[in-house]
């Protein structure tokens, strides 16, 4: 069976920095697509960053610009850089792989809060 280690939430202050990392227990070269995701209390998970096999970014406007999704095949590691963090960006953050032997596979979830 195939998990996901998230790590790198915490609370940090309006406009601070905050890196999340996702290694999953087997190789990212098997994927065929990753994303990060959101959940605020009382919302819908929410994607907020995409990143395809072939490079292709998306992000949703509210991020855009802010938040950097990248990976590392030598780390064999997903990353969320976030940027100029808001309160509205407070929420659990999921990593998602989509593998081709196995399907979607989610992390456990992060939580970010940021608060002054």
């Amino acid at each position: 069976q195939v998990h996901i280690v998230e790590s790198g939430g915490g609370l940090v202050q309006p406009g601070g920095s905050l890196r999340l990392s996702c290694t999953p227990s087997i190789s990212i070269g098997s994927s065929l697509a990753m994303g990060w995701y959101r959940q605020a209390p009382g919302t819908q998970r929410e994607l907020v960053a995409g990143l395809t096999r072939d490079g292709d970014t998306t992000y949703p406007s509210a991020v855009k610009g802010r938040f950097t999704i990248s990976r590392d095949a030598a780390k064999n590691t997903v990353y969320l850089q976030m940027n100029s963090l808001k309160p509205e960006d407070t929420a659990v953050y999921y990593c998602n792989i989509n593998f081709q032997n196995w399907g979607d596979v989610w992390g456990q979830g992060t939580q970010v809060t940021v608060s002054s």
